[in-house]
């Protein structure tokens, strides 16, 4: 019960790959090596407070089950120059219910949900996500995300893969969603 005392603290950056070839992209990844470290469903929950203290700091606050596992994170913005850089902090929770149920009783509502399945490489001292949204943000396709801990390094990671630094999407969820909305419209949802 409660609380798992360790947190995580890093620096990240991730780009997101849109229009992607799923098949050819992890033929590329096994060939150089990587290994698959998470293969399931994502429930995510982003919190601010009624005076959008979090969003005004650019900041994010989510709580997310990742398969089994329950992370609370906080994350800082740095900077979006090329890619997403956040400072971020993570602790594992031992219950999403409970934490979910401790951040509304302090005052903090929901304003983002997204649920999606992923499929996770480790490669070097990077990360290389195969993300596809359901529910409300179906509609957006299949995309990568690469994270590593400077945008030097996110850059040389998809350079692996075959993708230019302008294939590399420094987008968070809400501007990946935005660029999408256009599909959505014409879908009819």
């Amino acid at each position: 019960m409660g609380y798992n005392v360790s947190a995580n603290n890093m620096r990240e950056a991730e780009v997101k790959i849109l229009d992607i070839k799923r098949g050819e992209v992890e033929s590329k990844l096994r060939s150089l090596g990587a290994k698959k470290v998470f293969d399931g469903e994502i429930h995510a929950l982003y919190y601010d407070d009624a005076a959008g203290s979090v969003g005004k700091r650019k900041g994010a606050l989510r709580l997310r089950r990742e398969g089994k596992k329950a992370v609370l994170t906080y994350k800082g913005h740095v900077g979006d120059l090329g890619a997403k850089v956040r400072e971020e902090t993570e602790v594992r929770v031992s219950s999403f219910d409970q934490t979910r149920w401790i951040i509304e009783a302090l005052g903090f509502s929901v304003w983002l949900e997204m649920k999606k399945h992923r499929t996770s490489y480790s490669l070097q001292n990077g990360r290389f996500e195969f993300d596809k949204y359901g529910g409300e943000y179906g509609y957006i396709p299949e995309f990568l995300e690469i994270e590593g801990p400077d945008v030097g390094t996110v850059h040389v990671l998809a350079g692996l893969l075959g993708f230019s630094k302008k294939d590399c999407r420094p987008w968070d969820a809400v501007q990946l969603a935005k660029h999408y909305a256009p599909r959505r419209r014409r879908k009819g949802l």
